[in-house]
């Protein structure tokens, strides 16, 4: 079976383990911690709620710091991307890209980013998601964490 080609509708990465299974599980787990320490107010109860909150804090950071350095990795390869693709002027001008920006122009083939690029330090496009609805060739990133 083919795999649908990836675009703005379907780029969310969505990781079964991490989001329906390890997230809900931590969460009930916070939720039946809680009702047992009003349930019964003592100290074992308390300790037990006190570990479902931090495991379930543990988690999200977990997902969130390999989503941070993913980010930092994506940064690096799209400024090596623009000083290979855009003129000198312009890939000079990238550094004052916010990095959701940047983020956000991966998605962009190489024949429309210089265009993309200078949208975007003009102003004209500011928000990630306003980039990714202006991207007309998707260039899809399947390697993500």
């Amino acid at each position: 079976m083919a795999e649908t080609p990836q675009s703005y509708r379907n780029h969310t990465r969505w990781h079964p383990p991490f989001h329906y299974f390890l997230a809900p599980l931590f969460l009930l787990n916070i939720i039946f911690a809680l009702v047992q320490l009003i349930r019964f107010r003592d100290l074992d109860h308390a300790v037990w709620f006190a570990l479902a909150t931090g495991l379930f804090v543990l988690n999200g950071l977990s997902r969130l710091n390999a989503l941070r350095v993913q980010d930092r990795i994506i940064r690096l390869e799209e400024y090596l991307r623009y000083q290979q693709l855009l003129p000198t002027t312009l890939a000079e001008r990238t550094a004052g890209l916010t990095t959701n920006q940047v983020i956000a122009m991966r998605f962009a083939s190489d024949e429309e980013l210089p265009e993309l690029v200078g949208q975007v330090l003009d102003g004209r496009l500011t928000k990630g998601d306003d980039i990714k609805r202006a991207i007309r060739h998707w260039r899809p990133d399947t390697l993500r964490v």
